[in-house]
């Protein structure tokens, strides 16, 4: 894991607290589309968020990060077995997946290994998925002032890799048989405090705390304060773009 760049043990515990949960909807479809539902592999699991939602729906899953922290922050049900390892070394046998997924990490892979371990360990006939989520939309007030954090405070933080996500993956190799997917949002009900939280998890948030010995979202409590108004809770979506494909053995 020499290559593994982690942006994400400092804040692990915030990252399971903060990150927007995906849609249950998109656990169902990929169980729907899949020929069995045995094992699923969730590669780069974080705190194990897919995997918990997938574990409803599969009966073993395999959740992987390279992050020692973030397994460590990790938990699940029974039916999910936590372990530390890189994208390219599963500890899977070959053809024993049904599913693979990857949510908001594969453009931090070296793509040629993973792709290759999919391969090894996928089953004939047996799914690929990936997915990111762009930015989030909440309302006049808030979004230019978030819009302006994230483009001049934490703009020049973000690492490379980000604009995969702007991309929306579609700049990233796919060398697998592609299905048509639907489109799917993220849909949360936050505090204000949430909020913050959430923009504290972020790569460029963590890079900005490190270059500079101070953090910028507590610099920026009072403007998002005021835009944010009285209201308690706010809606807060962002667009989720999934890409899938099966495997040709």
């Amino acid at each position: 894991m020499a290559d593994f760049k982690d942006y994400f043990s400092i804040q692990s515990n915030a990252y399971s607290r903060y990150r927007p949960e995906y849609p249950q909807e998109l656990y169902t479809y990929l169980a729907n589309v899949c020929d069995k539902n045995d094992l699923v592999w969730d590669c780069a699991t974080g705190n194990g968020q897919a995997a918990r939602g997938l574990s409803k729906l599969f009966k073993k899953v395999h959740a992987t990060d390279a992050s020692a922290a973030q397994i460590r922050s990790a938990d699940g049900p029974d039916n999910i077995y936590f372990k530390t390892a890189d994208a390219a070394n599963s500890g899977l046998m070959g053809d024993a997946v049904d599913l693979i997924t990857v949510a908001q990490a594969l453009h931090w892979f070296d793509l040629d290994k993973f792709y290759g371990e999919v391969g090894r360990v996928l089953k004939p006939n047996g799914l690929l998925a990936v997915w990111c989520y762009g930015l989030m939309a909440i309302d006049e007030n808030v979004d230019p002032l978030f819009m302006e954090f994230y483009e001049n405070v934490a703009g020049d933080y973000w690492p490379k890799e980000r604009i995969h996500i702007e991309n929306g993956y579609q700049d990233l190799a796919f060398p697998f048989d592609k299905i048509n997917c639907p489109d799917f949002n993220i849909e949360v009900n936050w505090s204000l405090d949430e909020f913050l939280g959430y923009l504290r998890t972020w790569s460029a948030t963590t890079r900005y705390i490190q270059n500079n010995d101070y953090d910028p979202v507590y610099l920026w409590h009072d403007k998002f304060a005021k835009a944010w108004g009285v209201a308690p809770l706010k809606s807060i979506s962002w667009p989720l773009t999934l890409i899938a494909g099966r495997v040709d053995k």
